[in-house]
C-alpha cells in the first residue's frame, strides 16, 4: 500500500495516511472497501472520519444501498446532516435497479429461448455486472461462472476468468483465483502483456493469503510493468511494488535478491513508485541492517491499512529480521552482542533470546557466551573432515579389491558351492 504526502503525490510514506489520494488510486467496489478497512482498523479518528466521507461520497454514485446503509451506521452521526441515512435515494435507486434486473432476466430467457450463444453469454455477464454493482457478490460469482459454457473464443473465456476473479478476491474466495488463474493461463494464444500481468498479480495475492510467501515473490516480481492501472479495481503497481518486495526480503535468498530483484529491470519499475521499498531492499542487501529495520517500522502503520498486507505484516517483519540475523552472523567466527545490538537497535538481553531461538531452530550454527555477551560460530573442521573422508574412501576401496580377488581366485579354482538337488517335503 502507497502512502503520500501532503501534496498528494504518490511515492512518500507520510506519518498518516492521505486518505484522499491514497483512495484515487483505486476504482470500482475495492475503494470503498479498502476505506471501510481504513476506518475500522486505524486509530485515528480524523482518519476514519475521512476514509468514511470519502466512502460515502462514492457509494451515492453507485447502486449499492446494502453497502449505503453501512456507512451511515459507521458514521454515526458524526459528519453532520449532509451525511445521514437518505432513504428517499435508497427507495429510488432499488425500484430502478428492481425495474433493471427484471428487464435483464427477461432478455436473457428470450436469449435461452432463440439458443443464441453469444448472446446468452451477455446475458450472464450483464446480469453479473449488475449484481456486482449491487453487491450480491454470489450471484454475480454464479452469472460470471454460467458464461463458461457458451464461450466461443479464447478471448471469451479470458473475460470469463478475469471476472469470476475479480468477484472471487472480493469474497476472499482465492482457491477459485488460483483455478480460475491456471485456466486462463491455459487458454491457447495468450499474449496480451496486460492479461498475462493481471493473472501474475492475481497468483501472487493467492499465494500471499495462503503465506506462500516465495511463490507470491515471484509472482510479483515477474509482473510486467504494462499492468498500469488496468486492475485498479484489485490492485495497483504500487501495491505489486510493496508486496513483492517485502515478500522477497522474507523469503528470497541473497542471491535471489540480487538477480531477480535488484537487478530485476521490469520490477525495478514498480520500486520506483515506492522508493522507501526499493531503498530498504538495497540496504539489506548491502548489510544496513539498522537502517533497513527502521525504515521498515516507519511503513509498519501504514501497511497494517491494507486490507491484503495487514495479515501477514507481523510474520513478514519477524522472517525478514531473522534473515537480517543470521546473514549478519554468517561471515564470522566470532560476534560481540553489544556491537550487534547497536545494529539492530535492540537490547543485548533481547538480541540473546532472538539468537538463542534461532539457534535452537538450527538456523544460525554458533553459540553464546552470556558472561562476556560473544556469539561463536560452530564452523566445521573442513580439513579434519576431508581427511576423514579421504581415510574411509581408502579403507571402501581397499575392501571391495580384497573381495573381489577373492571371488576372483574361489573362480579359477572352480570351488563354488552348488544348492542341493534333494528336495524337502
Amino acid at each position: 500500500m502507497e502512502g503520500v504526502n501532503e501534496s498528494g503525490s504518490g511515492g512518500a510514506w507520510s506519518e498518516q495516511l492521505d486518505v484522499e489520494a491514497y483512495g484515487g488510486l483505486y476504482r470500482g467496489r475495492t475503494r470503498i472497501v479498502r476505506l471501510f478497512f481504513i476506518a475500522d482498523h486505524c486509530k485515528s479518528r480524523s482518519l476514519e472520519l475521512d476514509a468514511l466521507r470519502l466512502a460515502y461520497k462514492d457509494i451515492t454514485k453507485g447502486e449499492n444501498t446494502a453497502m449505503f446503509k453501512e456507512v451511515v451506521e459507521k458514521i454515526g452521526g458524526r459528519l453532520g446532516p449532509s451525511f445521514v441515512l437518505d432513504q428517499d435515494w435508497i427507495d429510488s435507486v432499488d425500484r430502478r435497479a428492481a425495474q433493471r434486473l427484471e428487464k435483464l432476466e427477461m432478455e436473457l430467457n428470450g436469449y435461452k429461448t432463440n439458443l443464441i450463444k453469444e448472446s446468452i453469454r451477455m446475458g450472464y455477464n450483464d446480469l453479473g455486472e449488475f449484481h456486482y454493482g449491487r453487491g450480491d457478490l454470489q450471484q454475480a460469482f454464479k452469472c460470471y461462472v454460467r458464461t463458461r459454457d457458451y464461450c466461443t473464443t479464447s478471448k471469451h473465456i479470458i473475460v470469463m476468468c478475469l471476472n469470476v476473479i475479480l468477484v472471487s478476491v472480493e469474497l476472499g474466495h482465492f482457491v477459485h483465483v488460483s483455478n480460475y488463474v491456471s485456466k486462463a493461463e491455459q487458454t491457447p494464444d495468450v499474449q496480451d502483456p496486460t492479461i498475462l500481468a493481471k493473472l501474475k498479480c492475481a497468483a501472487g495475492l493467492a499465494y500471499l493469503e495462503s503465506k506462500k510467501y516465495k511463490l507470491a515473490a515471484r509472482k510479483f516480481v515477474e509482473t510486467n510493468f504494462e499492468l498500469g492501472s488496468s486492475l485498479s479495481e484489485v490492485i495497483v503497481p504500487q501495491d505489486v511494488a510493496t508486496y513483492g518486495g517485502l515478500c522477497a526480503l522474507a523469503s528470497f535468498d541473497r542471491s535471489e535478491l540480487k538477480y531477480k530483484v535488484i537487478d530485476n529491470i521490469t520490477f525495478r519499475n514498480f520500486l520506483e513508485l515506492v522508493p522507501e521499498v526499493r531503498e530498504l531492499i538495497h540496504d539489506f542487501y548491502a548489510s544496513r541492517y539498522a537502517s533497513c529495520l527502521g525504515c521498515l517500522q516507519k511503513l509498519k502503520p501504514n501497511l497494517l491499512l491494507d486490507i491484503h498486507l495487514y495479515d501477514h505484516v507481523e510474520t513478514l517483519y519477524e522472517q525478514i529480521r531473522h534473515k537480517a540475523l543470521i546473514q549478519y552472523t554468517n561471515p564470522f567466527i566470532s560476534v560481540d552482542l553489544n556491537t550487534m545490538a547497536n545494529a539492530f537497535t535492540t537490547t543485548v538481553a533481547g538480541l540473546e533470546k532472538e539468537l538463542a531461538a534461532l539457534i535452537m531452530e538450527n538456523q544460525i550454527q554458533a553459540r553464546i557466551d552470556s558472561h562476556n555477551k560473544i556469539l561463536y560460530a560452530r564452523h566445521a573442521d573442513q580439513r579434519n573432515t576431508t581427511f576423514q573422508r579421504v581415510l574411509q574412501t581408502g579403507s571402501e576401496f581397499q575392501r571391495d579389491t580384497s573381495a573381489m580377488l577373492l571371488r576372483a581366485n574361489l573362480t579359477r579354482q572352480d570351488f563354488t558351492v552348488r544348492a542341493s538337488k534333494k528336495q524337502t517335503p
